[in-house]
């Protein structure tokens, strides 16, 4: 009978091999399933290719306007404009006949030309057949028996023939406040018909070089420090005049269209507490600043400052027996000025900022003198001037009049002049003013120049930097200025190429210091890698893992 099969009954499989494995396996992922999940991704992965990345690109791309690089770095190099500076000199010789005027205008020339080193800077002597006056807005001239006509502006000089029969001559004297030279001579001093020389002509062409030696020397200099390469003909410079004329550059201050001039007064006192400084400039600076409206404006404030204390970095005054005066020494000078409790602001408006200062000492120490030389007055370099004003009388005076004033307004014009870079010849003012006037429109043109050739390698070196259109109008402007300009001073027109010149160089400041390109520049790759990582990281990282899981699915299967 067989065993019964109950509760207790042993399993039918006596070893484990018999026992089946039980494994539970996924049913198998349909076809449908598989492309849909594949679908999701490749959609995901489509609208971050087709709309993120053009969105992205679009809002982030920089926007770089077309500029004309290669002229701008041939402007910088000197190709686009050869300076030259024709100036136009006229004679006047109204009792000479018209064929012996146009023989002494032909043989002095001749003697120019033989004396000029500088071909960039040439004389072109014309004949008047009128005197030139300041009320006559253009006159006939005859250069080389051709008749042209000219504005009474453009002509540098004037020379005046004056015929005489008693003195040394030819002798000539040159008018300090006109441009006029006048010439004396004798009738037999005229060269004949046949000659090509004369002691005349000899005499005015050795008269005219001296009276643009400095000029000539000055344009020669800033040439020679500029970077282009300029085929006009050097001025070889001595050493002894190139380091004074690089003296006065470093001494004068920078150019500006307006400066602004503070006349400041300083004493350790309760006394002067007023001067009379309105009527003082406008008695002795005025005139002075009028005749520098060509060239720059100025705008003026004053300052009174009582109880003014000397720097404590320098030495106190000393008294001297010999001189009976109190005395600085002259390596305090530099430190003279107060500047932690003295309030002299360097930079007021948009121009820069000239300080004069007048010191009264106290009456304890006074006369107070430089214990070298003993003045009482110095230069700052780019900054200003400072004089010490030592009271006439025994008593300082509680308010400082327009007369007692005038010595310090003196010194307080010299030391504008040498800020200014006047040249310190000829003796005529007028011929130095149109000196620095051209000199001015050199160095803006070659200033504006470099300012052009900055930018383009800028733009060359970084091109992640935004370039907007506003800098390309920028140099657009800047380049047909500094055209307009070389074509007036190619033209004898001073007056005109400086403006064009000034206009030049605003632009091109302006374009450089784009604040849009500025700012760029500090922000480099690396900034922008730590602003986009944080953000695209967790976008990026579940759509690289997901496309990298299916790709390690499908391979397999194409392999088997």
């Amino acid at each position: 009978m067989p065993p019964s099969r109950g509760a207790d009954a042993s399993p039918a499989f006596s070893t484990p091999d018999q026992v089946p494995k039980m494994t539970a396996k996924t049913p198998p992922e349909s076809t449908e399933s598989l492309w849909l999940r594949r679908c999701v991704i490749m959609s995901f992965w489509a609208v971050a290719i087709c709309l993120g990345l053009p969105m992205w690109w679009k809002t982030t791309a920089i926007y770089r306007a077309e500029l004309p690089l290669q002229a701008m770095t041939d402007w910088a190099d000197g190709k686009m404009c050869k300076p030259v500076f024709p100036l136009r000199i006229a004679i006047e010789a109204p009792t000479l006949p018209e064929q012996d005027a146009q023989h002494l205008l032909q043989t002095t020339q001749h003697a120019l030309d033989d004396l000029n080193e500088f071909s960039a800077h040439h004389l072109r002597l014309m004949l008047t057949e009128s005197p030139l006056t300041p009320n006559i807005s253009q006159q006939v001239v005859t250069h080389h028996g051709l008749g042209t006509r000219s504005n009474d502006e453009d002509i540098a000089l004037s020379i005046r023939l004056i015929p005489v029969e008693t003195g040394a001559t030819p002798r000539s004297q040159l008018q300090p406040y006109a441009p006029t030279l006048d010439v004396y001579y004798t009738h037999n001093q005229l060269p004949p018909p046949s000659s090509t020389s004369s002691p005349l002509a000899t005499s005015i062409a050795h008269e005219l070089d001296k009276i643009f030696a400095e000029e000539q020397a000055l344009l020669a200099y800033l040439l020679s420090t500029t970077s282009g390469a300029h085929a006009a003909k050097m001025k070889s410079l001595s050493p002894g005049t190139f380091t004074e004329l690089e003296r006065q550059s470093t001494r004068a201050l920078k150019y500006a269209p307006t400066y602004h001039l503070t006349f400041s007064l300083f004493t350790p006192t309760s006394v002067p507490s007023a001067w009379e400084i309105e009527s003082a400039l406008q008695r002795y600076l005025s005139p002075l600043l009028e005749s520098f409206s060509a060239i720059s404006n100025f705008t003026v404030d004053s300052q009174v400052q009582l109880y003014a204390g000397f720097s404590p970095s320098i030495r106190a005054p000393e008294y001297d027996e010999a001189m009976q005066a109190w005395t600085l020494r002259k390596e305090d000078l530099s430190g003279f000025i107060n500047a932690a409790e003295w309030p002299l602001s360097p930079s007021i408006g948009h121009g820069p900022t000239v300080n004069f200062v007048l010191y009264v000492p106290d009456q304890s120490q006074s006369p107070l003198l430089v214990k070298e030389n003993g003045g009482n007055s110095w230069l700052v370099p780019q900054w200003g001037g400072v004089l010490i004003l030592n009271p006439a009388s025994s008593q300082t005076p509680t308010t400082l009049t327009k007369d007692a004033l005038a010595p310090a307004m003196h010194s307080f014009a010299d030391q504008l002049l040498s800020l200014l870079g006047l040249p310190q010849s000829p003796a005529s003012f007028p011929l130095r003013l149109s000196t620095l006037k051209r000199v001015r429109a050199a160095s803006l043109i070659f200033s504006a120049s470099s300012t052009m050739g900055a930018l383009a390698r800028l733009t060359r070196q970084l091109e992640s930097i935004p370039v907007p259109d506003t800098v390309a109008r920028s140099v657009d402007s800047t380049m047909a200025h500094l055209q307009q300009s070389c074509d007036l001073l190619r033209d004898g027109r001073f007056q005109g190429a400086l403006e064009h010149a000034r206009n030049a160089e605003s632009e091109a400041e302006k374009a450089f210091f784009e604040r849009s390109m500025v700012g760029q520049v500090y922000f480099p790759d690396e900034h922008k890698v730590a602003v986009y990582l944080p953000l695209l990281g967790p976008v990026a990282v579940p759509l690289i893992m997901a496309a990298l899981k299916e790709l390690k699915s499908v391979l397999p299967g194409r392999r088997r």
